[in-house]
């Protein structure tokens, strides 16, 4: 179809036939998984599992392509949804409201996914659930600290055991191996520098360590632009379609 044609056209015919018998599950749909989701849905991806159980507010227009005035107070997922259709009405997207944790792993995974999307803010939660995908042997692609970055240059993919100049991928690497993670877990990371450390912050040694807290609990806000995490997500987004299509520069 017209649609799609620069990318069967880019991916081959065998490759995008790929992509669009695959099934990819996103979870958290913020100023990265929303590009991330963007991506996935122009290429072609054949099913979307869409995990968020927020809802769109003010503050996120700086940032989150689903945030627009007219999406205001819409569960996350929902906005996504109606967006993703837009894009394309044949895609197969699937809408859940939840919050990520050990709880909710196996019903956000079950079915296994081709591929998971991991673009969850929220430290627990994310060592939770990619805990989760790691023991049940489902590929997966995670998004570290885009906050107070600028320098898109610096925008690095490795397995998340060696990334560096993080505090989100060091403290999550501590937690993983704590639970008997270790290698296999690919990441999109900034080399580059920040001042926020951890250690700095008066909430570091609570059960959820700000700002990447749980739900109910008081968020520290981190200045962010939309240009660093679209590119994360884009970045992300990117890897996804490159892997399912088995596509080698």
């Amino acid at each position: 179809m017209a649609r799609f044609s620069r990318t069967r056209s880019f991916l081959g015919e065998e490759g995008f036939q790929r992509l669009q018998q695959s099934r990819v599950t996103i979870v958290g749909l913020g100023a990265v998984g929303g590009h991330v989701a963007e991506g996935l849905a122009r290429a072609g991806i054949g099913s979307l599992r869409l995990v968020d159980f927020d809802t769109i507010h003010l503050s996120n227009i700086n940032r989150q392509i689903m945030a627009l005035e007219t999406t205001l107070g819409q569960l996350k997922v929902e906005a996504a949804r109606e967006r993703i259709t837009l894009i394309n009405p044949i895609v197969q997207v699937e809408a859940l409201p939840l919050f990520a944790d050990a709880a909710s792993a196996e019903r956000i995974l079950t079915p296994a996914p081709d591929m998971l999307v991991d673009a969850i803010d929220s430290l627990n939660p994310k060592a939770q659930l990619l805990g989760a995908a790691y023991f049940a042997g489902i590929p997966v692609i995670s998004s570290m600290g885009a906050a107070l970055r600028s320098d898109p240059t610096l925008i690095r993919r490795a397995d998340l055991m060696d990334t560096r100049c993080c505090p989100l991928a060091k403290r999550l690497r501590q937690r993983l191996r704590r639970s008997g993670v270790e290698r296999g877990i690919s990441c999109v990371f900034s080399t580059e520098p920040v001042s926020w450390h951890f250690d700095d912050d008066p909430l570091a040694n609570d059960e959820d360590e700000a700002p990447f807290v749980d739900r109910g609990r008081t968020r520290r806000h981190l200045g962010s632009l939309p240009t660093l995490t679209g590119i994360f997500g884009l970045t992300i987004a990117n890897a996804v379609i490159l892997r399912i299509a088995g596509y080698h520069p």
